[in-house]
């Protein structure tokens, strides 16, 4: 099912996303976790790249196989990165034959080391330019994009942002998927620029539930993403206690969540960390039933 046709029928749409295993032997575990989400009937999952491109063989593979053996609707990440346009059009023609109907298209981060991102000989510099080859030569894929409520890292014009964003979605994407936030004001404020500069495509909401103090360093480093001040009063309470923190983590997600779902979200896409746990509590939380995400 393409993503036009995802957002018609789920209402909200929930998906997951996991980022691709460094082994064989994680890749077997990390495919037995997100095939154990099948029950709960998300609309699709998604799984992403490392950096820099560097797991492009096993996103591609893990994939395939959870297409060929769930029933899952599974979308893989597709960067600039390190990619020509002849390899990318090689990875695409592999998943529209081996049944897949999305990707998320982005340009991606700069390899490890490399301060400024470059595009490779003959490869694409942003992610419009790819949306713009995926449209017009596999045009019978669902696109999906991402859209940044903070703003991207690298902008600080915020103003430029939406201009990238539209030219994407111009371009031809189906769906905007945003990075995470911790704050529903920065999404709702998101939504009304989108809608000023004429982006009418759904908007879904990049939902993380902490589950550290470290991760969430690192992930607030790397989006640029705000604590809002009620939440870091709350992890300070909770100290160095990871199962506190993970605890005042879902519970802040499963908040957000309740109030974007009250506000008539288009849908919520959680950013996992490959642990489907705290995902799984929050949304059985949520009082979704499946029905509302499977088509009988």
């Amino acid at each position: 099912m393409r993503f036009d046709q995802i957002l018609a029928d789920h209402r909200p749409s929930i998906s997951f996303e996991f980022f691709p295993p460094k082994s064989d032997e994680a890749a077997q575990t990390l495919y037995s976790t997100v095939s154990g989400l099948e029950p709960l009937g998300p609309s699709f999952v998604s799984v992403t790249y490392g950096a820099g491109g560097s797991t492009r063989d096993r996103t591609r593979d893990l994939v395939l196989r959870l297409k060929r053996d769930t029933t899952l609707t599974t979308v893989p990440h597709l960067t600039c990165v390190n990619s020509s346009r002849r390899e990318i059009a090689e990875i695409l023609h592999s998943y529209v034959e081996g049944g897949v109907e999305n990707v998320l298209a982005l340009r991606g981060d700069a390899p490890p080391g490399v301060e400024h991102f470059e595009p490779p000989v003959d490869g694409f510099r942003y992610a419009s330019d790819l949306v713009t080859f995926i449209r017009k030569e596999f045009p019978t894929l669902g696109i999906g994009v991402a859209g940044y409520p903070e703003g991207h890292p690298e902008t600080t014009d915020k103003m430029l942002d939406l201009d990238n964003l539209k030219r994407k979605v111009d371009a031809g994407a189906d769906v905007v998927i945003t990075q995470l936030f911790f704050d529903n004001r920065d999404f709702y404020d998101f939504v009304e620029r989108c809608e000023l500069v004429g982006i009418a495509k759904p908007i879904v909401a990049g939902i993380m539930p902490i589950q550290s103090i470290a991760g969430v360093k690192r992930m607030a480093s790397l989006s640029g993403a705000r604590l809002p001040a009620e939440l870091l009063r709350a992890l300070a309470r909770a100290g160095d206690d990871n199962e506190r923190v993970a605890s005042v983590g879902a519970h802040w997600a499963a908040d957000q969540c309740r109030r974007l779902l009250d506000h008539q979200v288009r849908g919520l896409h959680f950013y996992t960390l490959n642990r489907s746990a705290a995902t799984r509590r929050i949304y059985e939380s949520l009082g979704i039933k499946h029905s509302q995400q499977l088509r009988a």
